[in-house]
């Protein structure tokens, strides 16, 4: 392979602020970083109800989402706009419990674990319309909807139907009451 004409054969690594510093003198390590400007979060990223999970370019998950708007399964009286803003918010979950940007497998995985991609009772189907009414204008609905999903459940592998199944009960009773 040819070499670049502009590029030495030998590199040079050596950092060049030494050879420029008086002989013995050496640079000083790097002292420990702290959130000590205003808006640093001293205690890292707040967790609880409401807050969501950052991750990096979460707003993917958005446009992935999008991809499924032909394909996903509603039930009567469900809105596709609102199916699809709760997909793009657990895969956004999912990604970020990675500590990672979202994939097109995020937002499959999010769709099957509500039933968007069939095999769903009608029960459940109806259930699921009724409380993500609104979710796509309404942050505290799609958050709450949200939060509700544990991280251990997100990381399981997708389509196992006894797991589906107990899932979707829990995710039932816990927002019913």
């Amino acid at each position: 392979m040819p070499t670049d004409p502009f590029v030495a054969p030998e590199l040079g690594d050596h950092p060049r602020q030494e050879p420029n510093l008086a002989p013995g003198v050496h640079l000083p390590p790097a002292h420990a970083w702290k959130a000590d400007r205003p808006g640093d979060l001293v205690a890292g990223q707040p967790k609880g109800d409401l807050l969501g999970r950052p991750g990096p370019n979460v707003g993917y998950a958005v446009m992935l989402a999008g991809r499924l708007r032909d394909s996903i399964q509603l039930a009567p009286h469900e809105h596709g706009a609102d199916a699809l803003a709760v997909i793009a918010e657990l895969a956004m979950k999912r990604a970020g419990s990675y500590g990672r940007a979202p994939t097109m497998t995020d937002v499959q995985i999010a769709a099957s674990l509500l039933g968007y991609q069939g095999e769903v009772d009608d029960t459940f189907a109806s259930w699921r319309g009724e409380v993500l009414h609104g979710a796509d204008h309404e942050y505290g609905v799609r958050r709450a909807f949200v939060d509700a999903v544990p991280d251990a459940v997100l990381r399981l592998p997708p389509k196992v139907p006894a797991l589906l199944a107990d899932f979707r009960g829990e995710l039932q009773q816990s927002l019913t009451h």
